[in-house]
C-alpha cells in the first residue's frame, strides 16, 4: 500500500443564504474551485488528473446529474477526466477525500481533486408525483434546502425529528446550557475575524469572479454574548436554548483539496503539506448525530497510532455550538487547540463544501502552528460521523 497527501486545498468565501453567492449555480461554484485547484498546481497538466470526487448533499436541483462531471466540464478540463459524486450529507466531501485517499493508497489513482458544494440558497422546492392518477387534492412542495423531506412512514418517528431537535436532545442528555452555547459561538466568531485580520485565509479561500464577495460573509466580529443571550429559541419555544447565534448558519460556498502520492511532487509542482495518516466513518443512533465524531475520532487515531497527547491541532465543524461543545467534552484535548482559527457557527456550513474546508484548514494550521498531528472531523445527519487524522510531513521529517 502506498501512501496519500494533500498538497494544497482551496475554497471558496462562504455566502450567507440569499447573499453574496446566492446568484451563482453550484455547478458554477463547483467548477470554480475545480478548475483553481488544478491552476494552482503550477507543474500539473490537466491531463494527469486520474479523478475529480464531490461531495453534495442535495442532488436535487442544478447541481443533479453528477455535479463532479459536470465540474470537470464547465471548468475546461480535458474530456478525459472522469468525475463522481458522494453524499454522506454534511460530511460528504470528508468523505470523497477519504476515497481519493484511498485510490490513491492501492495505486488506482496518483492524483485526484476531493471536494465539495452546496447552494443552500438554490436549493430547490420539490413535489412528489401522486399515487394515483386524477387525484381531486391539491400537493404541497416541500423545501430541499435542509433535512428531512417526503419520509418514510416506516422510519420511526424520534430518527426524524429536525437537527435542531436532535441537538436539543443531544445537549438535555449532555448538560450544555444556553451559556456555554453563546460563549462558544461568540469565540468562533471572534477567532473567525482574527483569523482574517490575521492573513490565515489568504493561501486558503480565492473569490468567485464577480460576486463581490472576498471573506466569509455570516463572521460577525461585532458580536456581544449581551446581543446572543436576546435571541429566541429556533426550535422550541418551551425551554429551548439553539439559536441561530449559537447554530451554523445556512450557507453557500465550494471547496476542494488535491490528494496524490508521493511520487506525485515529481509532476505537479508541489510539495505534500500533510499525509493521511487515518481516517474513520462511525454510525450510531440518529437523533443524536451529534455525538457520532466522537467515536469517530477515537477510531481515527487508534488507526493512526497516536493518541490524544499527540494531536497538536483539532477542526470539527461547528454544525451547533452544543453538539461541538459535547464533543470537546468527551475527547482528551484542550478547548483552546478545537478551531483556533473559527468553527462552523462564523464560518457558515454549506453541506458539501465543509468537509473539506475543515480538511484545507487543519492542514494549513499544522504548518503555520509546527504541528505534526491533527484531526478533521464532522458530524453528519441521520446518525454518523467521519474524522481523518492528518501528520504534518515537515513536522515529520
Amino acid at each position: 500500500m502506498g501512501q496519500a497527501f494533500v498538497y494544497d486545498a482551496v475554497r471558496t468565501p462562504f455566502g450567507r443564504y440569499g447573499g453574496a453567492l446566492a446568484g451563482v449555480r453550484p455547478d458554477d461554484l463547483a467548477a470554480f474551485v475545480v478548475g483553481e485547484q488544478v491552476r494552482r498546481a503550477p507543474a500539473l497538466d490537466p491531463a494527469r488528473v486520474d479523478d475529480v470526487i464531490l461531495g453534495n448533499a442535495n442532488g436535487a436541483g442544478e447541481e443533479n446529474r453528477n455535479v463532479a462531471r459536470m465540474a470537470v466540464l464547465l471548468a475546461g478540463l480535458p474530456l478525459s477526466v472522469p468525475g463522481v459524486t458522494v453524499n454522506r450529507l454534511c460530511g460528504s466531501s470528508l468523505d470523497a477525500v477519504v476515497q481519493a485517499a484511498r485510490a490513491v493508497e492501492t495505486g488506482d489513482a496518483d492524483v485526484v481533486v476531493a471536494g465539495g458544494v452546496e447552494s443552500m440558497s438554490r436549493a430547490p422546492w420539490v413535489l412528489p408525483k401522486p399515487e394515483r392518477a386524477y387525484p381531486a387534492g391539491g400537493a404541497e412542495l416541500v423545501s430541499t434546502t435542509l433535512g428531512w423531506r417526503l419520509v418514510n412512514k416506516r422510519m420511526r418517528p424520534d430518527w426524524t425529528v429536525s437537527l435542531g431537535e436532535a441537538t436539543e436532545r443531544l445537549r438535555e442528555k449532555y448538560g450544555v446550557t444556553r451559556e456555554r452555547q453563546d460563549e462558544f459561538a461568540l469565540r468562533s466568531h471572534r477567532l473567525a475575524h482574527e483569523a482574517w485580520e490575521a492573513g490565515r485565509y489568504d493561501d486558503l479561500v480565492t473569490a468567485y469572479p464577480d460576486a463581490d464577495l472576498f471573506r466569509d460573509e455570516p463572521v460577525r466580529p461585532d458580536g456581544t454574548l449581551d446581543k446572543l443571550a436576546a435571541l429566541k429559541p429556533s426550535f422550541r419555544t418551551d425551554g429551548g436554548t439553539i439559536t441561530a447565534g449559537n447554530a451554523s448558519p445556512l450557507t453557500d460556498g465550494a471547496s476542494a483539496a488535491l490528494i496524490g502520492s508521493e511520487s506525485a511532487a515529481d509532476f505537479t509542482g508541489l510539495e505534500p503539506l500533510a499525509r493521511i495518516a487515518g481516517r474513520a466513518s462511525v454510525a450510531n443512533e440518529p437523533q443524536y448525530f451529534g455525538y457520532a465524531p466522537v467515536e469517530a475520532v477515537e477510531r481515527a487515531l487508534a488507526k493512526s497510532g497516536i493518541g490524544w497527547s499527540d494531536v497538536g491541532a483539532v477542526e470539527l465543524n461547528e454544525a451547533f455550538a452544543a453538539q461541538s461543545l459535547v464533543c470537546v467534552d468527551a475527547w482528551d484535548v484542550d478547548p483552546e487547540i478545537v478551531n483556533a482559527w473559527g468553527g462552523a457557527t462564523a464560518l457558515g456550513h454549506p453541506l458539501g463544501a465543509s468537509g473539506t474546508r475543515i480538511l484545507g484548514t487543519l492542514a494549513r494550521r499544522l504548518v503555520a502552528e509546527r504541528q505534526r498531528w491533527g484531526v478533521a472531523a464532522i458530524c453528519i445527519g441521520v446518525g454518523q460521523g467521519v474524522a481523518v487524522v492528518l501528520e504534518n510531513v515537515r513536522a515529520a521529517a
